[in-house]
């Protein structure tokens, strides 16, 4: 029987992402508390999102607003990279990159969990910036995905290719 096999992957769900920013601008413009203070959300090239607004706070409150936005979108917040709040003339602006992929290092820590405490006759294998996971056996793949789950790493973890 061949191996099974799964990929852990960083991706962000752009679409996802770019309704979260639609409703976070809908919403800005309508709430009564950002009545007049210029705030604003909008996209800054491919993987970056600019927010700006008269004062800290209100910046600080559109990032909420977001954020908010992002959870209710089933996305994690991980994929968000965020400045403190900068002043450009008169404006308070934050800006946000989409962090995207796994790094090696963070593949070779993940790969290194797997051997260390996961089922035998599990391998890992990195590929770019995704990891291979292949097994004989489904039930050591599915224990693999819990243990991966289980930690907390400072990017965002999906399961793909599950075979």
């Amino acid at each position: 029987m061949a191996d099974s096999s799964f990929d852990i992957v960083s991706k962000i769900d752009r679409q996802e992402v770019d309704n979260a920013l639609g409703q976070t601008a809908r919403e800005i413009s309508t709430r009564f508390d950002f009545k007049g203070t210029g705030a604003t959300i909008e996209w800054k090239g491919e993987h970056a999102i600019e927010i700006s607004a008269s004062a800290d706070e209100r910046a600080n409150a559109v990032l909420s607003v977001f954020q908010d936005k992002l959870i209710k979108r089933n996305q994690s917040l991980k994929i968000l990279d965020s400045s403190e709040p900068r002043q450009s003339g008169q404006l308070s602006k934050i800006s946000i990159t989409l962090k995207e992929g796994i790094t090696s290092e963070d593949a070779k820590k993940i790969s290194k969990l797997i051997r260390d405490e996961g089922p035998k006759g599990v391998k890992a294998q990195v590929q770019g910036d995704e990891l291979r996971v292949s097994s004989k056996k489904r039930d050591d793949l599915q224990a693999v995905q819990a243990l991966v789950r289980a930690q907390d790493y400072d990017f965002a973890v999906q399961f793909t290719n599950y075979r």
